[in-house]
């Protein structure tokens, strides 16, 4: 590779890609030491062009991904199944493509990193909405084995992510689909984008020493930033703050949640303090930390005793961190006496207890004292007389996450309430369509009785399972003409609705006035038209 032009050394890249096609079914030592070759090859490469070979390197490396999943599931690295393979050889082998995806991405240049990580996100699988990767029988283990690799290979080529711009960092369409995995059940999915959130959003490197967040941390050993925040990174809070508090309070309420995701909220709580903090942000932060509070100390909640210790210790090692920020010495007053109580008399509330190897954590059901808690009258004090008192009347609105928003995985829900509207409209379930009389007056159920006939829950749920049935199997044309016939009727409902509209007020003779051509129907001369 040395001793090749720069410009000529992506061909050496494409030869080794067919050499790994090649050899898709050979032993996974024979594979793993190919991928390793090309690791190494992407690194010399970095002097030359990379030119279009980027998504040709990765769509192989990913197709060897899904193939090693296949084999590690059948046991088999063949179709015949005479030829066996074991957990560990293939775990190697895709150890060496996600390090090779790493290697890769950080040889380009900022914007087509951000191009490969959309991309991989793009091959991620979402059940219910992307299909399988890998063969039929890979199954749902087979998808969560993928989803965890590409995530790694994400998480790879996150961390040596340097942008300016939290926009370009983070566009809409790659931070959508990624905080959708927030809300799986697999705790290692969870952890994983948690992680690349953190490394994503943290430009100068502090996740670090955040990681190590306790009692005693000091805030002094941050590299913080003297300037305000730059008009680009208040349009990404603005844009975005709501949806990653949201699942950060989502992913605080999951049951399966442990001391890694605790210790990955509390960091990635605080690199976006650090990062992009201003006084509405800070504001904002604390009303989350207080629903949190809230949240463990729940009854309705169905937490264990671990699970409401360790969202309290999130509160505090949160708080005690952005006290130190910048807001006024009050507020971290209020914040050292409650930690000093607890630390004296309730140390499971702490994160050195619960953040360690044995939590110390009590017997029986959790009482939390009033004394041990932070109190929303009190911070609001703090705050009063500083840049921060004009946002405060915020607090009187307890944060509550926006349930509504719109993500990967709950959009199957807002598929089929679409669905369920398309049904309503079919001929053989809408009301009788004889005419009208004359007399008949416009009201709100005219205009809803013109587009849907709601039946029983029951009758509505067989309605939409038929439907998703027939545009899952039924052929194009025959879907085609279906929605052709509902937009006839749909027209034929409006026309109706658009006739009691123009109709002319009835006579005070009795005698109703020659019809006018309705104006929906008219047709006006070129020069009266704007």
């Amino acid at each position: 590779m040395y001793s090749i032009q720069s410009q000529h050394s992506h061909l050496v890249i494409q030869q080794l890609l067919g050499h790994l096609d090649a050899n898709s079914r050979s032993p996974a030592s024979v594979r793993a030491g190919i991928v390793e070759v090309l690791s190494e090859a992407a690194v010399i490469e970095a002097t030359g062009s990379v030119g279009p070979t980027v998504l040709e390197v990765f769509n192989t490396l990913l197709r060897q991904l899904r193939q090693s999943v296949d084999y590690q599931l059948t046991g088999y690295y063949d179709n015949a199944g005479k030829h066996k393979t074991s957990s560990s050889e293939e775990k190697t082998l895709q150890d060496a493509v996600i390090k090779t995806i790493g290697s890769f991405a950080n040889t380009l240049p900022i914007y087509q990193r951000s191009e490969v990580m959309l991309f991989i996100m793009g091959k991620i699988p979402v059940p219910g909405i992307y299909p399988a990767l890998g063969s039929p029988n890979a199954g749902f283990e087979g998808s969560r084995m993928i989803q965890v690799m590409l995530l790694k290979s994400l998480l790879q080529v996150s961390e040596r992510y340097e942008s300016s711009n939290m926009l370009t960092a983070l566009p809409s369409s790659f931070l959508e689909p990624l905080l959708s995995f927030t809300l799986m059940e697999d705790p290692d999915i969870r952890l994983l984008v948690l992680s690349i959130l953190t490394s994503l959003i943290d430009r100068r490197h502090n996740a670090t020493r955040l990681a190590a967040a306790s009692v005693m941390f000091d805030v002094s050993v941050l590299e913080l930033k003297e300037d305000r925040c730059s008009r680009q990174d208040n349009l990404f809070i603005r844009k975005h703050a709501q949806r990653l508090y949201r699942h950060v309070y989502l992913t605080c309420k999951e049951d399966s949640s442990g001391r890694g995701h605790y210790q990955a909220l509390v960091t990635l709580l605080a690199v976006l303090s650090v990062e992009l903090a201003n006084e509405e942000l800070v504001v904002d932060l604390i009303r989350l930390v207080l629903a949190l509070q809230e949240l463990a100390l729940s009854s309705h909640e169905c937490l264990s005793v671990f699970n409401r210790c360790g969202v309290h210790a999130v509160c505090a090692a949160f708080l005690n961190l952005l006290a130190q920020l910048g807001p006024p010495p009050p507020l971290h007053q209020h914040v050292t006496q409650v930690m000093e109580r607890r630390q004296k008399d309730a140390p499971h509330l702490l994160p050195d207890a619960v953040f360690c190897d044995q939590p110390r954590l009590p017997e029986g059901e959790l009482k939390v004292d009033k004394a041990f808690l932070f109190v929303q009258s009190n911070i609001c004090e703090a705050l009063t007389g500083s840049s921060y008192s004009a946002h405060t009347e915020r607090f009187n609105t307890p944060y509550t996450p926006q349930l509504t928003d719109e993500d990967r995985l709950s959009k199957r829900k807002s598929i089929g309430d679409v669905i369920s509207l398309q049904i309503d409209m079919d001929p053989q379930f809408c009301p009788d369509t004889q005419q009208r009389p004359q007399t008949e007056q416009i009201t709100f159920e005219t205009l809803k009785n013109a587009i849907e006939d709601r039946g029983s829950v029951e009758e509505d749920e067989r309605r939409r399972m038929q439907v998703v049935e027939k545009f899952q199997t039924a052929p194009f044309e025959e879907i085609a003409a279906h929605c052709g016939a509902r937009t006839s009727l749909l027209q034929s409902k409006l026309d109706q609705v658009f006739d009691l509209i123009v109709r002319p007020p009835p006579s005070p003779s009795g005698h109703s006035p020659p019809r006018s051509t309705p104006l929906h129907e008219m047709k006006f001369p070129d020069l009266c038209v704007y």
